[in-house]
């Protein structure tokens, strides 16, 4: 946490984060020419969110885009803001996903636990279900294979895939097509991968939704802060974490209420 409140102390930091939020994956030359700055002073300071995990980075040929992660401001706002302001706060966080067009999101999490375990509970269904706003996978997890999405409380699927690739406990790639609504189904299908690389005693799981259209509907990736955020704190603590995303489960009673946001 300390490292994320020392990062977002900087105007020019912020300022980084602003053109982020503007255009998702952009490269070193490109935040360079909208800031006074050298590439040196632009490079060091993208390091500094680099590693308070506020961005993260992908090669595409000889160009290294940067992405912006909301994960750790969603992990702040879980520990502090919830508790009184959950209401705005959730309004606020639906505008900005709103606001957000890009055809690939990247979002990055450490979580102390061994890769086995994290494997286990991104693909058992139970656990799924823990964090995943009590949607369940169901499943062969074969190369190929196919999966359906769905919850108790809606006789529906919410959502379907094929398995693309399958590589325990490190690598999982899966197409994605939401039914949840009749305006996510427009949107044809997108990809996720799931990427488990050990740290020391913790791991680094890095989702990337990507093959969206522009302009995609932001209720497929919209998500994604609260699920990681959800299987950081079950593995870490065996605890459930209250977010939007399982309010609206708990209150359920029709497939509306309780859209899946990313998976």
């Amino acid at each position: 946490m300390d490292e994320v409140f020392r990062a977002l102390a900087d105007p020019t930091r912020r300022s980084l984060l602003d053109e982020l939020f503007r255009e998702d994956g952009q490269p070193l030359s490109a935040l360079q020419a909208r800031l006074p700055m050298t590439r040196f002073g632009v490079m060091k300071h993208l390091r500094q969110l680099e590693e308070a995990g506020l961005v993260v980075t992908r090669r595409r040929g000889r160009e290294k885009l940067h992405f912006l992660n909301p994960v750790p401001i969603r992990l702040v706002h879980d520990r502090w803001v919830s508790k009184y302001a959950e209401p705005w706060a959730a309004a606020l966080s639906g505008l900005k996903s709103r606001l957000e067009e890009s055809m690939e999101k990247v979002f990055e999490i450490y979580i102390k636990t061994t890769p086995e375990r994290l494997w286990e509970a991104i693909t058992d269904s139970e656990m799924r279900s823990k964090y995943s706003f009590g949607a369940r996978c169901n499943t062969d997890w074969a190369p190929g294979s196919r999966y359906e999405m769905g919850h108790p409380a809606n006789p529906a699927l919410l959502g379907e895939g094929e398995n693309l690739e399958v590589e325990p406990p490190r690598r999982l790639v899966q197409t994605m097509r939401a039914l949840w609504s009749e305006d996510v189904k427009a949107e044809g299908t997108s990809r996720v991968t799931w990427e488990i690389e050990p740290v020391g005693d913790s791991c680094r799981l890095t989702v990337t939704h990507d093959q969206l259209r522009e302009g995609a509907n932001s209720e497929l990736y919209g998500g994604w802060p609260m699920i990681l955020s959800g299987l950081k704190t079950l593995l870490e603590t065996g605890e459930l974490l209250t977010t939007p995303g399982s309010l609206m489960y708990a209150s359920a009673g029709s497939a509306d209420a309780g859209r899946p946001s990313s998976e």
